[in-house]
C-alpha cells in the first residue's frame, strides 16, 4: 500500500487538473477481484465480485457467494444485468445505475470511478483551486444549475482523495473516497473505493475493496441472459 507523503504546494488550477489527467490509466485490461459490501437500508450483504474491463469498450461484473448472484455488463451503449437469486434481468441504457447512485452517469464516468479519476474531464471547463488539509481541491469556476462538484486530489500522486456531487436543493449527494492506493505495476491503483450516495429517501454504501489487480492479460467475458428470468423495468 502507498504511504506517500507529500506537501501541496502552490499551484494553478490548471496545472493540477494537467497532472490529475497525466496520472490518468493508461492500460488496456483489468482482471480484478474485490470484495464488496452494500448496504441501502433494505438490504445489506457482502459479496466477492470478479471485475473485467476492457478499457474504454466494456465492464464486466460477476458477483458470487457460493453460487453466482448476478452478471452485469456494461458498454459505453447499455447495461445488461441478470439476477440468479430473484431470476430478473435488466437490459437497457444506464437507468439502472442512476436510480443506484441518484444521479446521471455515463460509462465512461463509471469507469472513472474504480480508476481514481474525476467524473468529468477537469480540463475541459476553468477550475479553481483551494489547498484544504493539505490536499488540493479543484471545482469548476462555473458549477453547473444542477449540482456543485468538488474533487479533492491528493498531492503526491494527483490521483483523487475524494469527488463529490451535491445538489443541495434536491437533497441529493454523490460521495466517492479513495482511502489508498497500491503500486500494482508501475500503476497508481486505488486498494479502496468508497461510495456513499444519499437522497430525500436513503443512503446507500457501497464499499469496494480490491484484493487482486493484474493488468493487460486476454480477459474472457462471456454474458447469456437466461431464459424465463423476468424484466426488470426502471
Amino acid at each position: 500500500m502507498m504511504n506517500v507523503k507529500a506537501i501541496a504546494k502552490d499551484m494553478s488550477a490548471k496545472k493540477v487538473a494537467r497532472k490529475h489527467i497525466a496520472a490518468n490509466f493508461d492500460r488496456k485490461t483489468i482482471d480484478a477481484k474485490l470484495k464488496v459490501n452494500f448496504d441501502n437500508e433494505k438490504t445489506n450483504q457482502s459479496l466477492s465480485v470478479s471485475m473485467k474491463i476492457k478499457k474504454d469498450e466494456v465492464i464486466w461484473l460477476k458477483g458470487t457467494k457460493f453460487l453466482t448472484i448476478f452478471k452485469a455488463e456494461i458498454t459505453p451503449t447499455s447495461v445488461r444485468y441478470y439476477s440468479s437469486v430473484f431470476k430478473n434481468y435488466f437490459e437497457g441504457d444506464f437507468s439502472m445505475l442512476e436510480q443506484l447512485l441518484g444521479v446521471k452517469i455515463n460509462f465512461e464516468q463509471l469507469q472513472n470511478l474504480f480508476l481514481g479519476q474525476s467524473l468529468i474531464n477537469v480540463k475541459e471547463e476553468e477550475q479553481e483551486v483551494k489547498i484544504v488539509n493539505n490536499t488540493y481541491v479543484l471545482s469548476p469556476e462555473k458549477q453547473t444549475e444542477l449540482f456543485d462538484i468538488f474533487f479533492t486530489i491528493n498531492p503526491a500522486h494527483f490521483k483523487l482523495n475524494q469527488q463529490a456531487i451535491i445538489n443541495a436543493d434536491n437533497n441529493l449527494r454523490l460521495e466517492i473516497d479513495y482511502p489508498s492506493y497500491n503500486l500494482i505495476d508501475t500503476e497508481i491503483f486505488p486498494s479502496q473505493v468508497q461510495i456513499k450516495a444519499k437522497n430525500s429517501k436513503r443512503v446507500t454504501t457501497i464499499d469496494l475493496i480490491y484484493k487482486t489487480v493484474v493488468f493487460d492479460t486476454a480477459v474472457e467475458m462471456s454474458f447469456n441472459i437466461p431464459s424465463g428470468y423476468k424484466e426488470l423495468k426502471f
